[in-house]
């Protein structure tokens, strides 16, 4: 087959690139102030329906990411079973950027829930003890104390959460759909690219997001380091 000449002659090639920013930027965000809360709260062993909420947070690391995307179709889509009550508040995340990010952010969510909630369970109590006979609140102990001592876990996790937003595909098939100019991500360009016979186009996508990957690699190394 033969390749393009020209490689990012517009928006429609540049989309992506912006896309996956945004998408990185606003999923690392939402981890920040979500997902490493919410491993706090698992790691509390008298949580209610803390084993139900557990299995749906690792279920993006053994359930394949398409059949994810299906289900999640099944529930917000316009017919699903929330997806009417959405669209009447006009909240639209098929097929649009929204639905981009949350597929982002779902398949990132092991990532940093987990590590953060295994840390927690196997930090020393000592400390957040000590606070705690000092007066201070759960939420203070917990952001001045304990959040410090695994520092390097949550980095670690966020750091894999936003790289793996990069390459997350499948799911994104589902809530994004692959709409050219609006919801096609790097990935997913790299894959257009390919059936269109433009390589060019797709090595450069695929150097872009091994840059990344490195980058990543040498963040986890300098951390573990």
């Amino acid at each position: 087959m033969m390749m393009h000449s020209t490689v990012f002659p517009s928006y429609r090639d540049i989309g992506p690139i912006v896309l996956s920013l945004q998408t990185a930027a606003i999923v690392l965000v939402s981890h920040i102030v979500f997902s490493i809360s919410l491993g706090y709260l698992l790691s509390r062993k008298k949580m209610p329906f803390r084993s139900l909420l557990d299995g749906l947070v690792t279920l993006p690391l053994v359930f394949p990411p398409i059949a994810t995307g299906f289900l999640l179709l099944l529930i917000l889509g316009r017919h699903g079973v929330i997806g009417p009550f959405l669209s009447a508040k006009g909240i639209e995340i098929i097929f649009s950027p929204m639905g981009v990010y949350l597929a982002a952010f779902l398949s990132g969510l092991p990532l940093v829930v987990k590590p953060v909630q295994s840390a927690i369970e196997n930090t020393e109590t000592s400390f957040a003890e000590a606070s705690y006979v000092l007066g201070k609140s759960e939420i203070v102990t917990f952001l001045q104390v304990t959040l410090p001592n695994i520092k390097q876990v949550v980095l670690a996790g966020l750091m894999l959460s936003v790289g793996r937003s990069f390459g997350e595909v499948g799911i994104t098939l589902m809530l994004g759909g692959n709409i050219s100019g609006r919801t096609e991500t790097m990935s997913l360009a790299i894959y257009n690219a390919v059936f269109e016979g433009n390589f060019e186009k797709a090595l450069v996508f695929s150097g872009l997001l091994a840059l990344i990957s490195i980058l990543a690699f040498y963040g986890m190394n300098r951390l573990k380091g």
